[in-house]
């Protein structure tokens, strides 16, 4: 029995290296492809398992309720959504299994591990900054994964990123608090994605990064999620539990 997915996005490039991924896995099946064109979203959906969906966030939205009404299992690597969005999708996985990850990257998820684990094993006094860089035409700021990566350090501080983040310098900004965390933005070129976590301390650094060398690694992971969600029970899961096999 092979696994049937279909893909959102399939007009976007992303959506065209999921859809390939997909063909040539031999324990998937590809059974539809979702557009902004398309007419009827909830036939389109009629014979899937899973829908794995890197779109906008307003397609998401959309995509959440009707996969919850149908039964389909979802892995969706949207960024930019808003809280209200993220507790939607939260109140669909009571009904239905739902990877959320802002990078589906194996490595990624396993630079997230080591920046918990760095942050305790560091404690206090290490200033941290979040840099990264992508292509011209990302359209959010920070990325998803910078976001996640700013809230593994907060995670294992105890604190609420949105508490202690800050997005920009300029001017007289003062001195810098003890426990700040600061992103950097770049966008240019085809820089498809590079990832940076500095811990600076009196006379040593660290530094955590991960470089993205190719999409594919997205995919791979995308369809490892899919793999998970097809035989899981209904809940909120990450890519950590998809590694381990977990329970939320």
């Amino acid at each position: 029995m092979t696994l049937r997915v279909a893909v959102a996005g399939a007009g976007g490039r992303m959506g065209r290296l999921l859809i390939e991924a997909v063909q040539a896995a031999p324990d998937c099946t590809l059974v539809a492809t979702l557009s902004q064109d398309t007419p009827d979203v909830t036939a389109a959906l009629a014979d899937a398992q899973v829908l794995i969906d890197f779109t906008r966030p307003e397609a998401t939205a959309a995509y959440v309720p009707l996969c919850a009404a149908r039964g389909v299992a979802m892995v969706i690597g949207t960024t930019g959504l808003t809280e209200a969005q993220r507790a939607a999708i939260a109140r669909a996985a009571t009904q239905i299994p739902i990877v959320l990850a802002p990078n589906m990257s194996v490595g990624v998820t396993v630079a997230l591990a080591l920046l918990e684990q760095a942050t305790r094993a560091l404690g206090a006094g290490w200033d941290v900054e979040v840099i990264e860089a992508h292509h011209r035409h990302k359209v959010d700021a920070p990325s998803g994964t910078a976001l996640a990566m700013g809230e593994a350090v907060a995670h294992a501080r105890g604190q609420r990123l949105a508490d202690v983040a800050r997005y920009a310098r300029e001017g007289q900004t003062g001195e810098r608090p003890d426990d700040e965390i600061g992103f950097a933005t770049v966008r240019g070129g085809d820089i498809i994605g590079e990832h940076t976590v500095l811990f600076a301390g009196e006379g040593e650094r660290i530094e955590i990064r991960h470089l993205s060398s190719g999409r594919g690694i997205y995919a791979s992971g995308a369809l490892r999620a899919a793999r998970f969600v097809a035989t899981a029970a209904p809940g909120f899961y990450d890519m950590q539990q998809v590694l381990t096999g977990s329970a939320p």
